[in-house]
C-alpha cells in the first residue's frame, strides 16, 4: 500500500512537471511566432512605403510568397503575408504588441485583424488580454456579438475611446464594459412558458455557465438574499460580487416586459446592501434587472444609469447571427429616435 502511494505521488509529480513544461514551451513558441509575423509585416510594410507604389506592393508580396513557400512550406501565402502587413499597420507600437502576445496567440490576432471598427478591435484585444480568453472563447464572443451587446458600443466615440484607454493603460473595468444586453441564456433549456422561479432555478442549476455569460470577474454569493426592512421581508433573486468592479451586483429576474416599478424595488435593495453588506474599500452596489423585454422608452425616461441600475434583456434560445444583428440594430434605432425626439421637444 505504501509503495503504491509513493509511486502515485511520484507519477503525479512528474506528470505535473511535464504538463507545466509543455505549456510553457507552447507559450514560448506562440510568442515567438507572433513576434516573427509582426516583424515580417514591418519589413514588408517598410519596403512598400519606400517604393510608394501600390502595384509594387502587390508584386513584392506575390514574389515573396512564392519564394518563402518554396523555402519553408505552407504558412506564407500571399493572403498570410498581407495579414502580417496588416498586423503591423494596426499594431505599430512594439511595446504594446510585446505585452499582448503574452496572452494572445497568432490565432487570436487572425480573428481580430479583419474587424473594420477600431473600437470593436480594441475591445476584443483588451478583453482577450485581461480575461485570458482561449481562441474558442474569443470566437464564441464574436459570434454572439458581445461588443455590440455592451453599453460601450452605444456611447459617443470619444467617451468610448476614453473608457477603452483606461482599460488598456490601467486595466480599469467599468460597468459599461461589464454589463450587456441581451444576455443569451439558451443553455437553460426553458420551455415556451415558464415562471420567474423556473428561470431562477434553471440559472442556479447552470450557475457556472450563467457566470460565463455574465463575464469573467463575477462570483456567485447568494440566492434569495433575505432583507428585513421595517419589519417586512424582502428577497433578492441573486447576489453576485464582481472582483474588478469591486462591488456587489444585485440581480432581479423578470419574465415579462420591464416596468417602471422595478426601479424602486431595486433602489431599495441597493440601499440596503450599501448599508449592511458593503465592505470597506468596495464601491457602491450595482443592480441588474434581467427582463424578457426591455421597454426602452421607460428605461430612458427613468435615467437608470444615474441610479446605478442596469436593465438588460435575455434570450432563451440561440438566434442566428443575422437575426441578433437585426435585433440590436432595431434597439439602437429606437434609442436614437427617442434621443432626437427629446432634443426636438426641448428645442435643442
Amino acid at each position: 500500500m505504501k509503495n503504491n502511494l509513493e509511486f502515485n505521488n511520484l507519477f503525479s509529480g512528474i506528470k505535473q512537471l511535464i504538463d507545466e513544461t509543455r505549456s510553457a514551451v507552447a507559450q514560448t513558441v506562440n510568442s515567438g511566432l507572433t513576434m516573427m509575423y509582426w516583424n515580417i509585416g514591418k519589413k514588408i510594410n517598410g519596403d512598400i512605403l519606400k517604393n510608394k507604389r501600390a502595384e509594387y506592393g502587390e508584386g513584392i508580396v506575390a514574389t515573396l510568397s512564392r519564394q518563402l513557400t518554396n523555402e519553408y512550406g505552407s504558412g506564407f501565402s500571399g493572403k498570410s503575408l498581407s495579414r502580417m502587413v496588416q498586423f503591423y499597420e494596426l499594431f505599430p507600437d512594439y511595446k504594446i504588441v510585446a505585452t499582448l502576445w503574452r496572452q494572445l496567440t497568432w490565432s487570436h490576432f487572425k480573428m481580430i485583424l479583419p474587424m473594420k471598427d477600431d473600437l470593436q478591435r480594441e475591445f476584443y484585444t483588451q478583453m482577450c488580454r485581461i480575461e485570458t480568453w482561449s481562441v474558442r472563447t474569443l470566437r464564441n464572443k464574436i459570434d454572439s456579438m458581445l461588443f455590440e451587446r455592451t453599453a460601450i458600443s452605444k456611447k459617443p466615440e470619444e467617451l468610448a475611446k476614453l473608457e477603452m484607454k483606461g482599460l488598456k493603460d490601467k486595466d480599469k473595468m467599468t460597468p459599461d464594459l461589464v454589463f450587456r444586453s441581451p444576455y443569451i441564456l439558451d443553455f437553460l433549456n426553458l420551455k415556451d412558458t415558464y415562471q420567474e422561479k423556473d428561470l431562477e432555478s434553471a440559472i442556479i442549476s447552470e450557475i457556472q455557465r450563467f457566470v460565463l455569460e455574465l463575464g469573467k470577474g463575477f462570483s456567485f454569493v447568494e440566492r434569495q438574499k433575505r432583507m428585513i426592512i421595517g419589519n417586512d421581508d424582502f428577497y433578492l433573486d441573486l447576489l453576485f460580487y464582481h472582483r474588478k468592479l469591486k462591488r456587489l451586483v444585485a440581480v432581479e429576474l423578470k419574465i415579462g416586459k420591464f416596468k417602471a416599478a422595478y426601479k424602486g424595488q431595486m433602489e431599495l435593495y441597493l440601499k440596503w446592501l450599501e448599508k449592511y453588506e458593503m465592505e470597506d474599500g468596495e464601491n457602491k452596489p450595482i443592480g441588474l434587472i434581467l427582463c424578457a423585454e426591455k421597454n426602452q422608452e421607460q428605461v430612458e425616461l427613468l435615467e437608470l444609469d444615474k441610479s446605478n441600475i442596469k436593465v438588460s434583456e435575455y434570450i432563451t434560445e440561440i438566434l442566428p447571427k443575422e437575426v441578433l444583428k437585426d435585433k440590436l440594430h432595431q434597439f439602437y434605432n429606437q434609442s436614437e429616435l427617442m434621443i432626437e425626439e427629446r432634443k426636438a421637444s426641448y428645442g435643442e
